[in-house]
């Protein structure tokens, strides 16, 4: 089992030195990986329903900062050595392909070799039309061809492509990244046809769990893993070359409630419910501590790798 936490990107605590010392004590503390979320504006006015709480309101403020990921990700790059940077998730079709897939590739590069790209299709048409795109209604298709984009322009000495919503050819397109043949592409979601891409396009499944209405409880987690193994075995790949990650919120407390929420509780209690998910399936387990204070999201950071992650048995 790998672990990650993920970077507080957005809001009063996303200042450059919070982020830089985050990253540095995870990597500091033997975490595999951080995670950086995407958006580029927050529109005044949302109708969007956002899939991670209840009531469909996204947290973020317009008046707050939202820091972009790829350049987070190079930022951080340089301000460690080790761990690995992903992001939960790239909104694929915001950003022109061929330019986005040249910084991934120089990130790559440039950290050598640890970029993970979680990538996901959006689920806010405001952000589309702010960003002048015209494309919200087929962003699952226009994701699919910009991955297949990015993997020839990634793998091929002399790449071209042609598609439905892009076009290039005769091109250079070096550096190349230095992960072979190219870096992760893990598909975000837990929709079936989120599954569906992660299955026949990812190279892993990267879904966000535990924040209702997107539950992935343990039994719907199983019988998502199920679908996602189903696909793979459909589109004649192995779906064990398929990583399956899963991002949760983690809160230590000595009164969680009963019925007992996952990932809530004492460090043996979440020792648990990691051994039930990796039984799952779960490889890479990306936890958010949604705490006020850079103070005490480090505290649970630290409490994690001291507490927790020395108690998984190996396996």
């Amino acid at each position: 089992m790998k672990f990650g936490i993920s970077i507080v990107n957005r809001g009063p605590l996303a200042t450059r030195d919070n982020m830089v010392r985050l990253a540095q004590k995870a990597e500091e503390l033997n975490f595999d990986s951080v995670w950086i979320s995407d958006h580029i504006v927050v529109p005044t006015e949302i109708y969007s329903k956002y899939p991670y709480s209840v009531g469909g309101e996204f947290p973020a403020k317009p008046t707050e900062p939202y820091v972009e990921p790829l350049t987070l990700m190079t930022y951080l790059a340089a301000c460690t050595q080790r761990i690995s940077l992903g992001s939960s998730v790239l909104i694929i079709p915001y950003r022109n392909p061929v330019f986005a897939a040249k910084i991934i590739a120089t990130l790559d590069y440039l950290s050598n070799g640890r970029v993970i790209v979680g990538a996901g299709i959006g689920w806010m048409e405001e952000e589309f039309k702010a960003l002048g795109l015209n494309t919200y209604q087929e962003r699952g298709a226009v994701t699919d061809e910009y991955i297949q984009l990015f993997r020839e322009l990634w793998t091929k000495e002399n790449p071209s492509f042609k598609g439905k919503y892009y076009q290039v050819s005769n091109i250079g397109f070096s550096p190349k990244p230095v992960q072979k043949p190219c870096p992760p592409i893990w598909i975000g979601g837990h929709t079936k046809p989120a599954i569906r891409r992660a299955a026949t396009l990812g190279d892993g499944w990267h879904p966000i769990g535990l924040r209702p209405p997107a539950d992935l409880s343990p039994d719907d987690f199983a019988n998502r893993v199920k679908y996602l193994r189903d696909c793979a075995l459909e589109a004649g790949r192995n779906p064990d070359m398929i990583t399956i990650s899963f991002r949760v919120p983690l809160q230590f407390t000595d009164n969680p409630g009963s019925p007992r929420k996952p990932f809530t509780g004492k460090p043996e209690d979440i020792v648990a419910d990691i051994v039930h998910y990796r039984n799952l399936g779960v490889r890479h387990l990306i936890v958010d501590f949604m705490l006020g204070s850079i103070e005490a999201i480090l505290e649970g950071v630290e409490r994690f790798a001291k507490e927790v992650m020395p108690l998984v048995p190996k396996g």
